[in-house]
This record gives structure tokens, C-alpha cells and sequence, in this order.
């Protein structure tokens, strides 16, 4: 057959070749050893913790090497699109702060030299290179319905062989030129199949960056690499995609391991050099109902999806943090040797990264959020929490502006101290930590070792020594004296020794003051409690408390 007559008729509106794109986009001045990564989601619905860790990996790999990550929006699926779908993403990664150099800003708006960074705009360029594999014999249009694809299928299903359009189940692969001509100007609609030189008996390798070397069967699969409207499949716009923007390590989850014999088969075939593979393993979760681990789950787990940290209010800087130490183990040595430097001067490696699905703590994020937390400073702690009730908590984001000053003494209580507290993992967690400040206490947690009479003693003599101008060094020894006095032992060791001659110890005394002031047990530095309230909002809760206690 005379393919480049067959490509005319099957593209006659292209004019352009490969070779004008080819000069469209140069390769990329970068230095030696430079890596140029990309994320590459589809506008499908909410950004998921296993995309945004995708991206931060491509980002940091990108980023340590002094090259280039930028974002591709791949939505050449148009059925499955959501509105608004890429100004989920943007914001979804801007939201934890992964910078992009090149790509998509908004749904319309992209920065870079090597666009359009969204598929659905490029696709001139994919019939371009789809038109030149068929001058060269290796793409053909396939007529073939729904149900005689289904026919092939039941076929090859009783014959206990591998499904698939491939062999002598290509059965438009050998179509006469004539044949193609009369049913295309009958109106009957195609696909355009790669023509695969792939065999059943062959095998290739490839070296994983994350995985090391992968052996897989060669790929035999005539696939489709432009769908009936012209759309070309994720396999052909991603291989040509990936070429001509420069990309040099393609990182994706490992369920596109299977796909990789099509993708180096196609890479081969269209003459480009084939960018080096990482497959990350799933972010993966134990199971309580089985005791084992499973995926995380966009159905079932609401942290899977990136929005669950914000409303929670968890800072970006810790989840990046945690990601790190899922990403490479060596991350958490490293931090603990460097526990004030950036993270960017950690040397990301992909060959550091797990080749099982990392399992995703959130206790540990926790933890990493609130030892982030405890390190800031008051005013940074108010604005951040300022700007997640703005968007989460109105109501508490007016209290937090209208008391401006107050909540600012509020959240500077045992701050800065060699110990700092960690009673702030996130930022929800201020509107209950805040509360006893701005509400008196209606329920009392007061412990059931002491009588009312006793508490209602420890309280009203309290009154009678607490003074607004102390230091918090004479603070607790005047309590301590209160206590002796009132006939407890001064600490709790001497309390232990001797429980019979004591009431209790000067820890039971405080906590009856913590009580009576907060409403709880537990609570940061009860002088610094009372110092922020005021000695007569002090005082009259202490009243209050009696009240409580002779009811």
C-alpha cells in the first residue's frame, strides 16, 4: 500500500510535520544531570494525597537537581471532566505550596515556552505525528464496531488467550487501500491503531528508578492512538507530550507499570529518546476490619483528598514534612541532625524511596504538625489561625480580629520556652484550646479526691493571697505555703511517704484553682493563664466556682 497516500486521506487537513515541531520546541539548555519532571492529572475531581504526593516527589526530584517541573493537564477524557477541575488542582498544589516553572495557572492561563500545557489544545500535534506513523507503516485506521470488538473478545476468552487486538485478531490491520477509501467516504467511523512490531515472544527491560531493573513481555497490542473524534489516547499524547516538553524522568504511580512495554514501544517507534521511568508505590493505609493494609480510598478515607488538611487546618509546611519522611527514609535522620534547616537543602533522591507503598500515619502527621506548631512564634500563630477561620470559622475569626491583642497573649502562653507546649497539632484545634478564655467555664472537670468543703477552703483562701502583681517565681511558692497551711504536703513525693497525714499535696491544691479558673485539669501554665485573663476575671471565676461548689 502507499502509506503516505493513505495518510493524505486519513489527514488532509495537516500540513505541518514532525520536523516543525521538532524546531517549535527546542531542547532545553539545562546542566548536566538536570531533571525535567512533570504532573500530569486529569481535571476528574478533588486533588487526592497520593497526587499531591506525586507531585511533590517530581517537584523535589526537579528542584535538587537544578532542572525544571512544570504541570500538564491531560484531559483528553472529556466525559469524566469536572467543572472547574484544573482550578482544583492549581490551588491544590499553590495551597501546599509546590511551585510550578511552566504550565497551567488557571483553567485558561499558563506560563512557559513549551505549551499548550493542556492536551486538549495540542491536538494539530498528535494528528501530526499520528499522520507521519502512518506514512511510515506503523498506524492504520481500524473500522471495527463495538460488538465485533466484543465478538473478539468472547473468542479469544474461549480459547484461554490473551484479550487484545493484536495478530489475526487485527482483522482491519491488512485492509486494502481501497477498502479504507470506499468505507471512510461511506461515512463509517475509525480509530487509528498503532501497527505494533511488537512479538509474543520477546521481552524488554527497563531500569526503574524507584523499583530498579523491570522485565516485562514486549508489547504486541494494537492500540489505539486516536480515538473516532480525533482525541488521541493517554498512551500516544502523553509519549509525544513528554518529548516534546523535554521531560526527562517521567513519575507516576505504579499502575501504569503494566502500560510501560506500549509506552517504550512507542517512544521507539516515534524516534524520540525514552525518558527514565519512577513508579511510586500507593500511599496505603492498615485496614482495621482486616488487619492488613489497602489503598487509601477517595470513598472511604476523608483524608485522602488534599481539602481534608485545610479544613482541618493542618499547616502546609507540616504535610510536606511528613510527606518527606514517607518519600525517603533517610528524611527523618536528616532533620534530627539539622533541626533548623530548610528542607530544600535535604538531598532528595528517588532511588531513596520505597518500592512498597508507604503506609500513611496521620498520627505522625500529627505529631510532626504540632512539634511545627510549637516552634512559632505568637503573632505567627494568631495570623495563621486568623486565615484558616476566615475561610473554615467565621464566627471565631470575628472574635479572633475583634480581640485582636488578647488572642495574640493567648496564644504567646508558654511559647518560646526551651519546652514549648504542643497542645496545637492544627488549627481547629485553637477554637477549643482558645475557648476557656472567651467563655467562662460551665461544667467544672474538679476531681473526686477532695470533699466540696475542702475545695471551697482551698479556693477562698486562695483569694485572700493571690495577688495581680506577683512574678511567676513567686507564684507557686505562695500556693505551695497556702498549701503546708491548709495541711498538705508540699509535694507529691512527700505526699506518697505519708499519705494519712496529709489531705493531699500541693498539686491537688493547683489543680483545684485550674479548675475552678479554666474549667479543666489540663491546661498550659496556670500563672500565665491568669495573667492573660486579668486578676478580676481571675477572681470572680474563682467565685463563680465556689457558687458551683455550695449549690
Amino acid at each position: 500500500m502507499d502509506n503516505k497516500k493513505l495518510a493524505n486521506l486519513l489527514f488532509p487537513d495537516i500540513i505541518k510535520t514532525p520536523e516543525d515541531y521538532e524546531k517549535q520546541y527546542p531542547k532545553r539548555n539545562l546542566p548536566d544531570g538536570a531533571k525535567v519532571t512533570r504532573f500530569a492529572p486529569s481535571p476528574t475531581g478533588f486533588l487526592h494525597i497520593g497526587g499531591l504526593f506525586a507531585a511533590f516527589v517530581s517537584e523535589r526530584a526537579a528542584r535538587s537537581t537544578g532542572g525544571v517541573f512544570y504541570l500538564r493537564i491531560e484531559d483528553t477524557d472529556k466525559k469524566r471532566e469536572v467543572e472547574n477541575g484544573v482550578r482544583g488542582i492549581v490551588e491544590g498544589l499553590q495551597n501546599f505550596g509546590i511551585k510550578i516553572d511552566e504550565g497551567m495557572l488557571s483553567e485558561t492561563d499558563s506560563v512557559g515556552e513549551y505549551g499548550p500545557y493542556t492536551q486538549s489544545m495540542r491536538k494539530e500535534i498528535y494528528q501530526t505525528y499520528c499522520k507521519s506513523l502512518v506514512e511510515h507503516g506503523f498506524a492504520y485506521p481500524c473500522f471495527c464496531t463495538a460488538e465485533e470488538l466484543e465478538n473478539i473478545r468472547a473468542e479469544q476468552e474461549k480459547n484461554k488467550q490473551n484479550p487484545g487486538y493484536y495478530g489475526k485478531y487485527a482483522r482491519c490491520r491488512d485492509l486494502s487501500f481501497e477498502e479504507i477509501e470506499e468505507k471512510i467516504r461511506s461515512g463509517a467511523p475509525y480509530v487509528v491503531r498503532l501497527k505494533s512490531p511488537g512479538s509474543e515472544e520477546k521481552r524488554i527491560k527497563f531500569d526503574d528508578s524507584i523499583k530498579g531493573e523491570i522485565e516485562m513481555p514486549e508489547n504486541v497490542q494494537d492500540i489505539v492512538l486516536l480515538k473516532t473524534d480525533g482525541i488521541p489516547t493517554y498512551h500516544f499524547a502523553h509519549a509525544i507530550d513528554d518529548h516534546l516538553m523535554g521531560t526527562t524522568d517521567v513519575i507516576r504511580g505504579d499502575e501504569w507499570i503494566s502500560s510501560a512495554p506500549i509506552h517504550l514501544q512507542l517512544f521507539n517507534i516515534l524516534g524520540f529518546k525514552t525518558p527514565h521511568y519512577a513508579h511510586i508505590s500507593p500511599i496505603m493505609k492498615e485496614d482495621v476490619e482486616t488487619g492488613g493494609k489497602r489503598k487509601l480510598s477517595k470513598r472511604k478515607d476523608p483524608e485522602a483528598a488534599v481539602t481534608f488538611y485545610h479544613e482541618n487546618g493542618y499547616p502546609k509546611e507540616a504535610v510536606l514534612e511528613y510527606l518527606l519522611t514517607i518519600a525517603n527514609s533517610n528524611y527523618e535522620e536528616w532533620r534530627a541532625a539539622n533541626p533548623d534547616a530548610d528542607r530544600s537543602k535535604f538531598e532528595f533522591k528517588l532511588s531513596n524511596m520505597s518500592k512498597a507503598g508507604a503506609l500513611f500515619d496521620l498520627m505522625k502527621l500529627t505529631d510532626i504538625s504540632k512539634n511545627y506548631i510549637c516552634r512559632m512564634d505568637k503573632d505567627t500563630v494568631y495570623s495563621e489561625t486568623l486565615a484558616w477561620a476566615e475561610k473554615y470559622k467565621p464566627e471565631f475569626a470575628s472574635l479572633l480580629k475583634e480581640n485582636r491583642d488578647y488572642a495574640i497573649k493567648i496564644f504567646g502562653i508558654e511559647r518560646g520556652n526551651e519546652k514549648p507546649r504542643k497542645d496545637i497539632a492544627k488549627w481547629e484545634d485553637t477554637v477549643e484550646y482558645t475557648r476557656y478564655f472567651f467563655t467562662r467555664p460551665e461544667k467544672y472537670e474538679f476531681a473526686d479526691n477532695l470533699s466540696n468543703a475542702d475545695m471551697i477552703e482551698i479556693l477562698n483562701t486562695y483569694k485572700t493571697v493571690y495577688s495581680a502583681d506577683e512574678t511567676a517565681e513567686e507564684w507557686f511558692p505562695k500556693v505551695r505555703e497556702m498549701s503546708v497551711n491548709l495541711g498538705y504536703a508540699k509535694a507529691p513525693k512527700v505526699y506518697k511517704k505519708d499519705p494519712e497525714s496529709y489531705k493531699g499535696h500541693v498539686g491537688d491544691v493547683a489543680t483545684v484553682i485550674r479548675v475552678a479558673v479554666t474549667g479543666r485539669r489540663n491546661t498550659p501554665d496556670l500563672y500565665e493563664i491568669m495573667q492573660t485573663l486579668g486578676y478580676d476575671e481571675a477572681i470572680d471565676r474563682i467565685d463563680a466556682a465556689i457558687d458551683f461548689l455550695n449549690a
